[in-house]
């Protein structure tokens, strides 16, 4: 009875360890954007995700009427942005995309207005604000295994994270939104990516 208590501690051991490898190691490594989704900016351009420059991503899924999440991760990338900005990478090595999963509501009005709130108002900030059809809004979230559904009443239930991208279009990271998103060690980060 005691080898089995014990083969079964060992065997829970090594199957804990093989998930939390796939979770951080394997899994992040494996998104893929879809190259034939071309979304609408907030000011009128297009965004393509087909043959993009190498660069860092951040990307966020959002909708504009969202309550605390959303706004407050915008908040925290745009206080980002600034020290990207001061260092002379943002736009050129680093670029924020804000995705809304509401395209219905969020027409591309509403999103340049949500926009402007982080002095945001045309496509060559390095920061751009999109909305797609559902479907391509599907299938970006759906690379990103980012999970929302509308109860009904246009609040959005959804996964709380923004995600990073190196230059080569692989995901470092699953960064918590809201309070979480920790725009100092990101910035970190980020710098170490550039190296």
């Amino acid at each position: 009875m005691k080898k089995i208590y014990i083969w079964f501690i060992t065997l829970s051991v090594i199957g804990i360890s093989i998930g939390i490898l796939y979770l951080t190691i394997i899994r992040p490594g494996s998104v893929k954007l879809p190259e034939d989704v071309v979304m609408e900016s907030a000011f009128g351009g297009e965004y393509s995700f087909a043959n993009l420059p190498p660069k860092i991503r951040l990307i966020e899924f959002m909708y504009v009427n969202c309550p605390d999440v959303c706004p407050t991760t915008s908040l925290r990338m745009n206080l980002l942005k600034k020290k990207l900005e001061e260092d002379g990478v943002f736009r050129d090595k680093v670029e924020f995309i804000s995705i809304t999963i509401d395209p219905k509501r969020d027409s591309a009005e509403k999103l340049a207005l949500y926009a402007e709130r982080f002095n945001i108002t045309d496509d060559n900030t390095g920061w751009h604000f999109l909305r797609g059809s559902e479907e391509n809004t599907r299938k970006i979230a759906d690379a990103f295994t980012f999970m929302y559904r509308d109860p009904g009443n246009g609040n959005y239930v959804h996964t709380t994270f923004t995600y990073m991208l190196d230059q080569n279009n692989k995901l470092v990271e699953s960064l918590p939104m809201g309070e979480g998103f920790d725009s100092d060690r990101i910035y970190k980060r980020i710098k170490n990516e550039l190296k």
